[in-house]
């Protein structure tokens, strides 16, 4: 993590969480992220919006990497930090690792499409061009709670 260290992770979980809460609203697995800069200013915060917009792609970590780089200016986000309530997939640690994010931090390990470390390691493969830090399990029960309480009536 960055400057703030334990207690901006947590600081920066709980404002994803919030967005993650705002998902279910349009139907939307309850997933939130935010990318902050290395000083802790936050540049973007969004939650999943797959089914609100039709967007396979449209996880909260793309949209929230999106939005970051709109406010930077650049699709380089070197030095920031993504936190996300739910460990990201193959498809988003793709994208933190492309676009240079210094750390991953995530609550809830995903044993079925988590590719921070649960089933697949895309951010520290030394395989690829850039390697990204992994903080897991921040907050981990209250974003569980929030996957468990949006799929217990579905199932």
């Amino acid at each position: 993590m960055q400057p703030g260290g334990p207690d901006d992770a947590d600081r920066l979980m709980l404002l994803a969480l919030e967005e993650a809460a705002a998902a279910p609203a349009h139907g939307d697995v309850p997933v939130g992220a935010v990318v902050a800069a290395a000083d802790g200013l936050l540049l973007a915060r969004r939650h999943n919006e797959r089914e609100l917009s039709g967007d396979p792609t449209a996880h909260a970590e793309i949209l929230a990497l999106r939005d970051a780089s709109k406010t930077l200016g650049s699709w380089r986000l070197d030095g920031t930090t993504l936190v996300v309530t739910v460990e990201p997939c193959p498809m988003c640690a793709g994208a933190l690792v492309a676009a240079r994010v210094a750390t991953v931090v995530f609550g809830a390990a995903d044993p079925r499409a988590g590719a921070c470390g649960s089933l697949y390691n895309v951010c520290a493969d030394p395989r690829l061009n850039h390697e990204v830090a992994v903080v897991p399990g921040v907050r981990a029960g209250d974003a569980a709670a929030l996957m468990t309480g949006f799929f217990a009536p579905r199932r």
